[in-house]
């Protein structure tokens, strides 16, 4: 059995119609990049749609396929944790299972590790990014990253993008301190790592809005409440 390098994680939750196409496509973007040594994890939290069985079924077809399932809802971020956690590869990465991010850039990800990054991140925001979505998703996008960029101190510009990569050992020892559970848990490993010298590579990629999202005030509210009581942690409680 081959050493896995890479573990590739793909958080579902209720996103059965995505897996057939996010799958087969993974399979085939990392056997390019990281050939016999790699492992897909599907990170299912408490779906209800079937995608359980879907991935349970396509585990008993291809041995580089392992579903990680919650019978309760964990949250994005609890979900991630449990999955790099679990991984076997040196090399961590996940992405959002609509593919929103072009799997072009898979290659470049996982290589900024393999060059000595300590985490790797797309962005949408950058000079050079090709990105398509919605003008409320854009102007939502840069205000709340501008707020992370004035508030917490961040020297990054895309905090969000669900396409990062991460040396495991270095990830598993940032971990402990990051509390936030569900869509905050991007913003708060990338600020505790630029606190803690982690050595961050970030580069523009080419994104497209997947059908359906929306942003809501909730989420706004939400976030903008997370960014305050991180910079509460980091300054005031000294987390």
């Amino acid at each position: 059995m081959c050493e896995i390098e890479v573990s590739a994680v793909l958080p579902v939750y209720n996103d059965r119609e995505a897996l057939t196409a996010a799958i087969p496509r993974s399979l085939a973007a990392l056997e390019a990049i990281a050939p016999g040594s790699f492992e897909l994890i599907v990170a299912e939290d408490g779906s209800t749609d079937g995608s359980t069985e879907f991935v349970r079924e396509y585990e008993t077809r291809d041995p580089r396929v392992r579903l990680m399932h919650s019978d309760e809802r964990l949250g994005r971020g609890r979900a991630l944790n449990r999955a790099f956690t679990g991984a076997e590869g040196s090399i961590v990465c996940y992405y959002d299972v609509d593919l929103a991010t072009d799997m072009q850039h898979l290659g470049q990800l996982v290589g900024a590790i393999r060059e000595g990054y300590d985490i790797a991140t797309g962005s949408r925001l950058l000079p050079e990014s090709d990105i398509t979505r919605s003008g409320g998703r854009e102007i939502a996008s840069r205000g709340y990253n501008m707020l992370v960029r004035m508030i917490l101190r961040s020297s990054l510009h895309d905090h969000q993008c669900g396409f990062k990569a991460f040396r495991r050992d270095r990830l598993l020892d940032l971990l402990p301190s990051v509390r936030a559970d569900h869509w905050f848990w991007d913003t708060e490993v990338l600020v505790r790592a630029q606190k803690n010298g982690y050595r961050i590579r970030e580069f523009p990629v080419r994104w497209r809005q997947g059908e359906g999202t929306t942003v809501r005030r909730r989420d706004v509210i939400e976030m903008g409440s997370a960014v305050i009581r991180l910079w509460w942690d980091l300054h005031v409680e000294k987390g």
